[in-house]
């Protein structure tokens, strides 16, 4: 039964006399007890009387109506039960250490003890007082107790609520000195199983994922700490079950109403009785303070429930300033880095201004090309921290580029290497637009490990187009910054204006080279025109002098030889004459001729006079002429004076340099949409040498020349530049004994 210390009126048993307390003959008994007799019944405190046995053990005698009224026990329900026999063990062993101490002493003790009657804890203000038989034995302990649980319980508020106070101010210290959150917890935990004396108290922190984490504990069974536990009533419809509000009570796991998995899962934990707060972090829940008794059921107080909120308030405040800290911390580290970074970057565009610099000062000292990039390439790997630099370059169609220059640390050499634009479409379509870019490739090849690289390509161009491109390799998957991509794009520049420059130099070196052949050929042409021109001078000289010396104003000493002269001056003067009219004719076709007047011409019908005409010449030297033409072949649009002079030439040059016995041939016929003429010999063979030059002005096969036919030595120069005027082109072949000049005009 619950006991009231207030209630002054209550009805009890009649007590025995007080006589057979303290003997049957008061009046012979000491004054003392005399007065204690007095006292029993109208005092209002509580009194007992415990007999001591001779053994030493102890039996209870009687209470008084107030005692009775404390406990809630009659006198009669006690007398002679042992101190076992009414109280715990632990509160009999209380009291009998008390009983033997007054004993031992032989005299009056006080002490304050907290004993339990009947579920209910009570505290006791208690005097012992020992008498004395006439043997001086203490044979009896009369008690005087007074209940000050009303005082004790105000005692223990007062303490409960300056430890509160030292708790949270701890806390607080511990959050305003900006101690480490792991150690706030950790303490936190510590101190608040101390002082609510349960089991286990830990926090728990949620995840992404709806699990969550212990990540702060104290207790006297199996650690949890670090352990992921989910708790699968947590969500959906069983939520409830962790209370409203930000708070659950549960006293006792079986007797509150949980769903049966939230019971299973607590009892697989050992927890008997569970007290949950949570924590949250500015609106967000971010985690769980928990107290929990572990063996039996426990009653949690309201002043425990509100100490939790209050922690988990002060917990939450010590995240937010974890939080706070991190980030700060993140950014002093940020901030830390970006001055790292844009120190580096200032050394970084030092070096890039002293690079450029060196090209500019290379490009300007030297024209060799090949120096100023290879150097560049070594220089920019190492400035970069590459593994390679590559320097390729288009072809003049922009369908194949070529590794020029390489700078490579451990990869294979790829320098000269040529590779078609068409395979890598997607990546040479935007540098060909002058565009920038960079990508992560697989290093080709096995490696045991898979070697991932950061590559970049920077388009090398100027205002008259695109040249090639720098490519950039990096061991790693790092990209290359925009600060790295600008400065390759300078350096680019420096590249457009080295390769430029060489390209003109080298178009110089070309020009000057043909200025000086040009000179030379000129000079040759001058020297063999002086010489064609003084061989029919000296013919014609000679020959007037003759004449002269037969001529006499007398007579004529030698009539016969006149005619011979004369005919000598005519061929002389005729050859002169043609060579003067070659001479025109090639300058005139070397300037900017007006365009040829073309006429369609039936080749079957056309070809066959001019061949004709050469008939009488070739039988005269036993020469062999054929003429063949595809009946087929369609109407030639052409200029036929022109047409007409090419196959006389030809023919007479064939003529000349066929020794007798072979054959000359003129043929034509359709191949593909051209006309194809072909007019050849036999038996005559031209060394590589001959056939390179026989196209030249002035140049005479004289080896060949078994009729010691005399020329200008222009026609076949002017040949090639009339086949050219008209369109068409032509060259000369020698194989087999055979000599075949070819001309094709497209129709």
């Amino acid at each position: 039964m619950n006991i009231n210390p207030t209630e002054s009126t209550m009805e009890l048993t009649k007590l025995s006399p007080p006589q057979i307390l303290f003997g049957t003959e008061v009046d012979d008994k000491s004054s003392s007890e005399q007065f204690l007799l007095s006292m029993y019944d109208s005092v209002q405190a509580s009194i007992f009387v415990v007999d001591v046995l001779e053994d030493g053990d102890f039996r209870y005698v009687a209470l008084n109506p107030t005692h009775e009224q404390w406990i809630g026990i009659r006198s009669d329900d006690l007398r002679g039960k042992k101190p076992e026999d009414i109280l715990s063990p632990n509160d009999a062993a209380k009291v009998r250490q008390h009983y033997a101490e007054c004993v031992l002493f032989g005299k009056t003790i006080s002490y304050e003890q907290c004993l339990q009657f009947q579920g209910v804890q009570t505290w006791w203000s208690t005097t012992l007082t020992p008498l004395r038989d006439a043997n001086s034995r203490i044979y009896r302990l009369i008690g005087t107790s007074s209940n000050i649980t009303p005082v004790k319980q105000a005692e223990q508020a007062v303490g409960l609520q300056v430890e509160r106070e030292q708790l949270l101010e701890a806390i607080a210290g511990r959050i305003h000195q900006s101690v480490e959150l792991e150690t706030i917890l950790h303490q936190t935990t510590i101190e608040l199983r101390q002082f609510l004396n349960c089991d286990h108290v830990l926090i728990y922190r949620f995840e992404a994922d709806g699990s969550g984490i212990i990540i702060a504990e104290s207790t006297v069974t199996d650690p949890l700490l670090g352990k992921n536990i989910t708790d699968p009533c947590f969500s959906g419809k069983h939520q409830e079950h962790y209370g409203r509000g930000c708070i659950q009570v549960v006293e006792d796991i079986y007797a509150a109403g949980l769903h049966p998995c939230h019971i299973d899962f607590l009892a697989s934990l050992q927890v008997r009785a569970n007290l949950v707060v949570r924590i949250f972090k500015e609106q967000d829940m971010w985690g769980l303070l928990i107290a929990q008794h572990c063996n039996q059921s426990r009653q949690w107080q309201q002043t425990e429930t509100d100490l939790l909120k209050q922690l988990a308030t002060q917990i939450g405040i010590a995240v937010e300033q974890a939080e706070l800290r991190q980030q700060i911390k993140d950014l002093k580290a940020k901030l830390q880095l970006q001055k790292q970074k844009h120190k580096n970057q200032l050394q970084q565009v030092r070096n890039f201004e002293a690079l450029v610099r060196r090209m500019t000062e290379q490009i300007r000292d030297s024209l060799d090309e090949t120096q100023v990039l290879q150097t560049l390439t070594q220089e920019l790997a190492e400035l970069l921290n590459l593994d390679r630099c590559q320097i390729e370059l288009y072809s003049t169609c922009q369908t194949l580029v070529s590794i020029a220059y390489e700078y490579t640390t451990n990869l294979p050499q790829c320098q000269g290497l040529t590779k078609q634009i068409a395979d890598r479409l997607e990546v040479y379509q935007s540098l060909l637009q002058k565009q920038p870019l960079q990508f992560l490739e697989i290093a080709p090849g096995w490696q045991p490990k898979l070697l991932v690289m950061s590559q970049m390509a920077c388009p090398i161009f100027d205002t008259q187009g695109i040249l090639g491109n720098i490519w950039l390799t990096r061991p790693s998957q790092e990209a290359f910054d925009e600060f790295e991509v600008e400065l390759v794009q300078q350096v680019a520049n420096e590249c457009a204006i080295a390769i430029r420059q060489a390209q003109l130099y080298q178009q110089n070196q070309a020009q000057v080279k043909e200025l000086e052949n040009c000179d030379r050929l000129k000079n040759q042409f001058l020297r063999n025109l002086s010489q064609e021109l003084r061989t029919p001078i000296t013919s014609i000289s000679l020959a007037v002098q003759t004449l002269e010396s037969v001529l006499t104003p007398a007579e004529i000493l030698d009539i016969e030889i006149v005619p011979q002269l004369l005919q000598i001056l005519h061929n002389e003067c005729a050859r002169e004459s043609k060579l003067i009219n070659d001479l025109l004719t090639l300058t005139y076709l070397e300037a900017e001729p007006d365009p040829p007047t073309l006429i369609a011409i039936d080749l079957q019908s056309w070809l066959n006079p001019i061949v004709e005409s050469f008939r009488d010449l070739s039988s005269c030297q036993r020469q062999q002429l054929n003429l063949s033409v595809d009946p087929a072949l369609p109407l030639l649009e052409t200029d036929i004076t022109d047409m007409e002079r090419i196959i006389t030439e030809l023919l007479n040059h064939l003529c000349k340099y066929t020794p007798a016995g072979e054959s000359i041939t003129v043929s034509a016929h359709l191949i593909t949409d051209a006309v194809e003429l072909n007019i050849s010999n036999s038996g005559l063979k031209l060394t590589s040498n001959e056939l390179s030059r026989i196209f030249e002005p002035f140049y005479h096969l004289s080896k060949h020349d078994p009729w010691k036919h005399s020329g200008t030595g222009l026609e076949l120069a002017l040949v090639q530049k009339m086949v050219r005027h008209l369109g068409g082109s032509i060259y000369v072949q020698s194989e087999a004994g055979q000599t075949t000049f070819t001309i094709k005009f497209p129709l």
